[in-house]
């Protein structure tokens, strides 16, 4: 779940580029009068009041540590749910893209951040960073209507938002609280009249178009699902939704993203898995072999632990051993228990000093002014190796797809879910970094990303680009305590770059590779790979 931003959104609008990405032409919500399984009425009556709860101020942390609150991961920028965690370490975990059946990966969208940069012969490979939380398995909670799969376009003013699951029943949307897939909801008018009907995607987001009118939305649940207590608190975390009615009301004169509704599940009602259906394994990965380029991020997370299956001679000799997994092939390589993976972080945060600190970024709700706008990432790897990313204007956050690498169907894409849990993965910030490649041997790339050095970037979060720069170059308290701290982003005049509060996906690219505008809000990525590598 990624926590609510009730800022007015721009109108995007969206073009195919290089990569064919699903949802890129989707079908606007109609807007007859459908009637969705198991809806009250087509009618309701037309008492609209408007939520009187006021929003909180645009939330701002970092980059220093102080700066954050002792519960906020200095990662992510949002609230842990367990603060003890954020005394352990990261853990650095090798996460294999090749070959496709390595796909969908286990883990990472549970990861603040992620790595992705070039291995050879076309493939890319991941590098997870988990720091304050644990993967674990899921079989989500859902409605009893079709999970949305289609992307949301924006035509006109949205109103919507999320539909959560409240795990602790205290009315308050925390950011580690899932949302709800395929829950039906219907959009009214001032006179009670249906005019539009649609269900909430896998991470629980659902919107309408509109114009600026009084509306009603209405939540229609199964019986093995309840609404939490409406209206605790300030608007940007509360439940909308009526008990009784699982109606919530609004004036919409501009877009309105905070019409949502949390709700508790009653675990003896829930229907039981068919018997076809096989719970995710609680497991990450799959886990390869380490890069030379691991040298350089285990060196600026002080103190974590660096997972990885085996690796060249060369590569064995320069970079951390912390703990191995079995190196195998079938299945794209070996798969991590999440018992084995949460005993050898207690195992390293016994054996490590502490007082690491992995602060040194900005945080912003509030997106910063000046970008360009961006609604659309193709990413060219290699004929084989495309993926891309659509912004969501739902969940204010960005979508991945992946192609399938395979001739047949190069270039096409479709949603890449996360193993553990079946949603689709969405990070608030995509980043990406130009850094020099040297070339070992043709399979092998050293990648720069040492202490002391600095790059240009490009940073994509709210449906904008933004140039930026990355740096590793320590600061007044990195060089007073001789502990490093993550690599930071930094604008022109080097004051910080303020990332959207929520995870990172970042893109580690040569120098000569090509960001392009193709218009429309459409950028392609061409990744160019060193003279000499496969």
């Amino acid at each position: 779940m990624r926590k609510k931003n009730f800022f007015a959104l721009s109108m995007l609008v969206l073009a195919a580029g290089a990569c064919s990405l699903p949802g890129a032409t989707a079908t606007q919500t109609s807007k007859t009068q459908t009637v969705i399984p198991n809806s009250t009425a087509t009618q309701i009556s037309p008492t609209i009041t408007p939520t009187p709860q006021a929003l909180s101020a645009p939330m701002s942390l970092g980059p220093n540590r102080e700066q954050f609150p002792k519960d906020f991961n200095p990662l992510s920028g949002q609230q842990v749910e367990d603060i003890n965690l954020l005394s352990i370490p990261a853990l650095l975990i090798s996460v294999s893209h090749f070959p496709a059946i390595a796909r969908p990966q286990a883990g990472l969208s549970f990861a603040p951040w992620v790595f992705e940069f070039y291995i050879t012969e076309g493939a890319t490979r991941f590098l997870a960073t988990f720091y304050g939380e644990f993967p674990k398995p899921e079989t989500p909670v859902i409605g009893n209507c079709e999970i949305r799969k289609e992307l949301f376009i924006q035509t006109e003013a949205i109103l919507g938002n999320q539909v959560w699951l409240d795990q602790n029943k205290n009315g308050r949307q925390e950011s580690y609280e899932p949302g709800v897939g395929g829950v039906c909801v219907n959009l009214y008018d001032a006179n009670g009249t249906l005019l539009q009907s649609t269900t909430t995607d896998s991470n629980g987001f659902y919107g309408f178009n509109v114009t600026p009118a009084k509306y009603a939305v209405e939540f229609v649940l199964p019986n093995w699902l309840q609404f939490t207590s409406p209206n605790i608190g300030d608007e940007n975390a509360d439940s909308d939704a009526d008990q009784k009615s699982g109606r919530a009301e609004a004036e919409v004169n501009s877009s309105l993203l905070y019409l949502d509704a949390g709700l508790i599940a009653i675990p003896d009602l829930i229907p039981t898995p068919e018997e076809s259906y096989q719970a995710p394994k609680a497991e990450v990965g799959p886990v390869r072999s380490g890069r030379l380029l691991y040298a350089d991020i285990a060196g600026f997370f002080q103190d974590s632990c660096l997972i990885y299956a085996f690796a060249s001679h060369e590569v064995l000799e320069k970079i951390p051993k912390c703990s191995f997994v079995t190196h195998e092939d079938a299945g794209g390589g070996s798969m991590l228990p999440l018992d084995r993976m949460q005993a050898i972080a207690n195992d390293n945060y016994h054996k490590t000093a502490g007082g690491f600190n992995y602060s040194g970024n900005l945080f912003n709700e509030q997106a910063p002014t000046g970008g360009t706008p961006a609604n659309q990432i193709n990413v060219y790897i290699a004929l084989l190796n495309q993926s891309g990313w659509m912004y969501d204007a739902l969940s204010q956050s960005w979508l991945r797809y992946v192609d399938d690498s395979t001739n047949a169907n190069a270039g096409v894409l479709h949603p890449e879910v996360d193993r553990l849990t079946g949603r689709q993965l969405q990070f608030e910030n995509v980043i990406v970094i130009y850094a020099e490649h040297d070339v070992i041997s043709p399979t092998n790339l050293d990648i720069h990303l040492e202490q002391g050095d600095e790059g240009y970037a490009f940073l994509f979060r709210d449906g904008m680009k933004y140039d930026i720069r990355w740096s590793t170059k320590s600061d007044e308290i990195e060089q007073a305590t001789g502990k490093r701290k993550p690599i930071h982003f930094i604008n022109s005049d080097r004051s910080p770059a303020a990332l959207k509060p929520g995870a990172t996906w970042i893109f580690v690219a040569t120098p000569y590779s090509v960001l392009s505008d193709e218009g429309s809000g459409v950028w392609q990525l061409r990744y160019y790979p060193p003279d000499g590598a496969k």
